[in-house]
């Protein structure tokens, strides 16, 4: 079977549509749908729905992505070893990132690493803490940044340590302290991030035996923010969230050593492609110089 098939199939299931991976694969739209059904027919069963909308996984199609992927993924490095022994650096490294790495760190990253190693290019897949695990587990990224510890399945380094803050607005009579203790935040009402972060922040609480009067529960960074800011409680964050605050707003350190630990994690760091190992080494360095 083609490896080509194989490509195209993963990336009508990366942009979703037939003739958006036609555009992205610099191919004709007849092209890819003769892959599809190429692939389809060798198979035996149907691999995606189409409809107006796009193109959809079938229950089967899902199972076999699982090993494509790991066929191409064993592909490329194959082919950047090869390289290697050419004294070439090349290949494509795909990550996964969360919002906070994303606007903090990777725009950097891939502008030096791009000036040492210019024929090795880097696929940015963003999401949260779920959807990059699952990247992982699928083999759809060689290796993601996630909040520490995860699966015991993955290998993973700590590559920073982003402090716990206390968000207080103006008109609070914690506003002015310095710092704050987590016992001062026993009787106040508290608006929890609905996101893998509120793992770090429960684990604050059971630390020092507080149930916090939890108000709301809410997903977005800056919602939460803005309810602060609006008097509705305080609330911790990562000390890469908050910029740009308001001037109503302060982010006050914790009393203690608390914050969340930022890994990469993979299915395995020994067995991945040269390019990825290092990319890897890199960013290891350009964090931690």
């Amino acid at each position: 079977m083609s490896l080509i098939k194989y490509e195209i199939f993963r990336t009508v299931v990366e942009v979703g549509s037939l003739s958006k991976a036609a555009e992205a694969l610099k191919l004709t739209q007849s092209a890819v749908s003769h892959a599809i059904a190429g692939l389809e027919e060798e198979f035996g069963f149907t691999l995606l729905i189409r409809s107006r909308s796009g193109a959809a996984l079938t229950q089967n199609g899902e199972k076999m992505l699982v090993y494509i992927q790991e066929i191409l993924k064993s592909n490329e490095q194959l082919l950047q070893e090869a390289a290697k022994i050419n004294g070439l650096e090349t290949g494509i490294v795909r990550i996964g990132t969360f919002p906070s790495v994303s606007i903090h760190w990777i725009p950097q990253i891939i502008k030096l690493f791009r000036e040492d190693f210019p024929l090795i290019d880097i696929k940015l897949y963003e999401g949260n803490y779920d959807d990059i695990t699952k990247w992982i587990a699928e083999g759809k990224i060689d290796f993601g940044f996630l909040s520490l510890p995860v699966s015991k399945s993955f290998d993973t380094i700590p590559v920073k340590e982003d402090p716990l803050l206390c968000i207080v607005p103006a008109t609070h009579p914690l506003y002015e302290r310095d710092t704050i203790h987590v016992e001062q935040l026993r009787n106040e009402d508290f608006i929890m991030p609905k996101s893998s972060i509120d793992n770090d922040v429960r684990r604050i609480f059971k630390k020092h035996r507080i149930t916090p009067t939890i108000q709301y529960e809410i997903v977005e960074d800056q919602a939460i923010i803005s309810m602060v800011q609006n008097n509705l409680g305080l609330s911790i964050l990562p000390e890469m969230i908050l910029y740009h605050l308001p001037e109503t707003i302060r982010a006050i350190p914790l009393e203690g050593n608390h914050f969340r630990s930022i890994g990469i994690a993979a299915t395995s760091l020994t067995y991945m492609s040269p390019s990825a190992k290092k990319l890897i080494a890199f960013i290891r360095n350009w964090l931690n110089p």
